[in-house]
């Protein structure tokens, strides 16, 4: 796998060929951000919900662990697994029951009453994955240190083999062009923001993203 392929947005297909969804996420792990499993957003035909679209539980993301990646390119990505592989995966989102006010609770018996399902007060979502392991989204904040300044939005992440080389970001305002910014600038991270530790002058000379063909 070249580095430039893991672009967040790319169609993912099963070893005989069956339209998955889309690359949602990774999950790194450890200090050293090693690559561990790709998050994939099933589509409504693949995960079944058109047939039960009032289903507000159906989970419709799954994590393949990195052995499982035939191919990646910037706008697809093959997988070797089969179509009932795939969906023998467990669901990478959970839910947690937590109790709900009684303003809450009338929230939700409205939205059943009026056909208008959403997952109610009363449960959490939650990721099925160690601690030790982060999720690098698309559209995630990549902030500057502690100053609560944002830099911008990740797009990609760019990895080496399993290594990870940095993020395509893409910084904030008006006619900017994505970024690479390398894996040594991430000073700490957690699953709601990515956080880098530059100076003006780092900034400033960070190299633009060109992706393969």
């Amino acid at each position: 796998m070249k580095a430039e392929d893991f672009n967040l947005g790319a169609d993912v297909f099963t070893s005989d060929g069956k339209h998955v969804g889309t690359l949602e996420s990774v999950l790194v792990g450890g200090d050293d951000y090693s690559l561990k499993a790709l998050i994939v957003k099933e589509s409504p035909d693949f995960s079944g919900f058109t047939r039960s679209p009032e289903s507000w539980l159906l989970a419709d993301e799954v994590a393949v662990p990195r052995d499982g990646v035939r191919e990646v390119k910037h706008e697809r990505v093959d997988l070797a697994l089969g179509s009932a592989e795939v969906r023998k995966l467990p669901p990478y989102l959970g839910f947690r029951y937590e109790g709900e006010s009684r303003l809450e609770e009338i929230e939700d018996m409205a939205q059943a009453l009026f056909s208008n399902p959403s997952i109610p007060h009363s449960l959490e979502e939650v990721a099925n994955k160690p601690a030790s392991e982060l999720e690098v989204e698309d559209g995630e904040n990549v902030m500057l240190g502690h100053t609560g300044k944002k830099l911008g939005e990740v797009k990609g992440v760019l990895f080496d083999g399993d290594d990870l080389v940095g993020v395509v970001m893409l910084p904030g305002g008006l006619l900017q062009r994505e970024v690479i910014l390398p894996r040594r600038f991430l000073d700490r991270s957690d699953d709601a923001a990515l956080f880098a530790n530059l100076t003006d002058a780092d900034l400033e000379h960070l190299e633009p993203f060109r992706p393969a063909d």
